[in-house]
């Protein structure tokens, strides 16, 4: 599908879709739990299916109404996979779920599309080849057997927090006492703690005894919450269009919590940085600095930033960009340029020059969500027409991406075929 956005005038508010990142996190713990739980908050999307078919093969049985979800689960007792687990695109429906089956001892096969079979996998290998179980990644997916025993896990902390989260939803349902060291340096932790938040919802608790090391009792249950879950607004979505709003102003967004741990909400404070003061009329913006260790999501849109701030600015990290839906500092450099853009990659660093964009030719999307919408962004910033191919990768995580650009005044056609 090809998006096709023209010179627009935005103006409106925007109430952005519920955290993709703890709507895992609350299905996963609602999946494993004993009762039901009511999920509030899960809204159709690529990623949503993969993790809610990964479930219903773990032995849960789950209801959709609307944005309402019924989780049946198994009380921490899974059941043997009948066939390959689709997982789709969604690296956390991978790393999360790969524990879970293991709990049990009968083997499992856990497959995935695009660049999902290809991203790291390493450290769950070690976990199992150390405890004599089998594993095995291949082209298409990976094939392993449990059942875990309790005990010390040792994990790398800057490949993925997905790893630390996975075993975090399995290690309190095994018969005994555990620990998970991580190796520094220990990077996306508020993903963690929005793992251990999520599960203390659901009555499991895991505490770090330092910065480095989780102590995770066994022989917890997870047990269904008597109100409903309600998983709340998404502050990696909320990043687009909190950047149109500093680019051009009059554009606002609703539904996000104040309290919030998500790692993605420090988007408004790089914006603040930048002299951005929502509500009041744009102004010049300061070029910035930003880590990308606890926020590598926001990657692609700071990239789109960078070029309508002055002088220059750096991204720190930014090397777990490789290992996303595509290689997305490179794509993103690649794409930008087209319109005269200026992002340079060296190491773990990534420099953005302000660059006065022009038309050029089609863009890709590189079949990535956050690179299409960081493109659109850019796009509509600099008041410039652009064609953006593989626009249907969005459907991963934010379907309604397009329409919600749409009802803000930005003129954008879709083209299907």
């Amino acid at each position: 599908m090809l998006a096709r956005i023209q010179p627009s005038r935005l103006q409106g508010s925007v109430t952005v879709p519920p955290s993709k990142s703890m709507a895992h996190r609350a299905l996963l713990c609602a999946g494993l739990a004993a009762g039901e739980t009511r999920i509030q908050g899960i809204l159709p999307s690529q990623d949503m299916e993969a993790t809610c078919r990964a479930l219903t093969a773990l032995g849960a049985s789950i209801a959709r109404q609307g944005s309402l979800a019924r989780v049946q689960g198994v009380a921490g007792r899974p059941k043997a996979p009948q066939g390959p687990v689709d997982c789709g695109e969604s690296g956390s429906t991978l790393r999360f779920l790969i524990p879970a089956f293991a709990l049990a001892s009968a083997p499992a096969r856990l497959t995935g599309r695009g660049r999902l079979p290809q991203r790291p996998l390493g450290p769950y290998g070690a976990i199992f080849h150390g405890q004599g179980l089998p594993f095995a990644q291949d082209e298409t997916g990976v094939s392993f057997q449990g059942p875990l025993a309790p005990g010390d896990y040792g994990l790398p902390g800057d490949v993925s927090s997905q790893f630390i989260s996975g075993l975090l939803f399995a290690l309190p349902l095994l018969p005994g006492d555990s620990h998970i060291r991580i190796q520094p340096p220990f990077e996306s932790r508020g993903y963690v703690n929005m793992t251990l938040q999520v599960m203390d919802a659901f009555g499991v608790q895991a505490t770090f005894l330092d910065g480095l090391t989780l102590h995770v009792p066994g022989n917890q249950l997870f047990t269904a919450p008597a109100a409903p879950f309600l998983v709340e607004g998404d502050d990696s979505q909320a990043a687009f269009f909190l950047t149109l709003d500093a680019i051009l102003g009059d554009v606002s967004v609703a539904g996000l919590s104040l309290r919030s741990i998500q790692g993605d909400r420090v988007m408004g404070e790089i914006l603040a940085r930048c002299g951005h003061v929502p509500g009041q009329p744009p102004r010049p913006l300061a070029p910035f600095v930003a880590d990308l260790g606890d926020c590598p999501d926001l990657g692609p849109i700071l990239m789109t930033l960078g070029l309508f701030c002055q002088g220059e600015s750096r991204l720190l990290n930014a090397g777990r960009l490789r290992l996303k839906e595509s290689d997305r500092g490179t794509a993103m450099a690649q794409e930008l340029s087209k319109l005269g853009g200026q992002a340079s990659l060296a190491g773990d660093e990534i420099r953005i020059r302000q660059s006065r964009l022009r038309p050029g030719p089609a863009l890709s999307s590189h079949g990535d969500h956050r690179i299409a919408m960081a493109l659109a962004v850019a796009a509509l910033g600099a008041r410039i027409p652009a064609d953006i191919q593989g626009a249907e990768a969005v459907e991963k995580s934010y379907p309604d991406f397009w329409k919600d650009l749409a009802a803000i005044g930005a003129r954008v056609e879709l083209c299907h075929g």
